[in-house]
């Protein structure tokens, strides 16, 4: 699987490239600065591509710009962004951009090598990884969310992180049977229709939670 990689530290772009490579990801380039990653992106239209928001020049979001210019170009192109902090506006732009996968995750993260190995592979199969700090975030955003009950709202926020019916289920202790039904509630009192696809309800999810 291909890697795109944007970090401007060199030790920190340095232990991502070899972790990456360590579980059989082929990083093709590795870039340390804004201006460098759009051009790497459409040369290699890579498999998933992981970016630090903020690279020089300024330090302000490059990065996250970058990769939604690609996006633009190379529709569907997974894009994961690293964050220092939770920077809701940041996700909110990388979520309403085209569809593909996407990732959002906190530079901590990263210590959780198994955490982060499969966030970059469930973003490069077109799914959603974000980090729960984020999605609590956005949750608290929006006044309609006080028509769930409390666990529709834990339910939601685990399909905000991009996880499965199966994976939310373990999380809460309840059966698949019982996260399907909260689901649906939610769906119904959100006023939004049911989806199989997982990314898309997501997505859908997300982009409603926006302010």
């Amino acid at each position: 699987m291909r890697v795109v990689l944007a970090e401007d530290l060199a030790l920190l772009r340095d232990g991502l490239t070899r972790l990456l490579e360590a579980f059989d990801f082929e990083v093709v380039e590795a870039v340390d600065n804004g201006p460098a990653l759009l051009p790497a992106l459409l040369k290699h239209r890579p498999d998933v591509a992981v970016v630090d928001v903020r690279l020089p020049p300024t330090f302000t979001d490059e990065g996250l710009q970058a990769a939604l210019a690609a996006r633009t170009q190379v529709p569907g192109l997974p894009v994961l962004v690293l964050s220092q902090h939770v920077e809701p506006l940041y996700a909110r732009e990388l979520l309403t951009g085209a569809g593909g996968g996407v990732g959002y995750l906190l530079k901590d993260r990263v210590s959780n090598v198994t955490q982060f190995v499969d966030a970059v592979r469930r973003v490069a199969a077109g799914g959603t990884a974000m980090d729960p700090e984020v999605v609590a975030q956005l949750l608290a955003r929006r006044e309609p969310l006080a028509v769930l009950t409390a666990r529709e709202r834990e339910v939601l926020a685990g399909m905000a992180e991009g996880r499965s019916n199966a994976a939310i289920a373990a999380k809460l202790f309840v059966t698949d049977k019982a996260i399907s039904k909260h689901i649906n509630n939610i769906f119904t009192k959100l006023g939004m229709p049911p989806s199989d696809d997982d990314n898309r309800r997501v997505l859908a999810v997300l982009a409603y939670l926006n302010p």
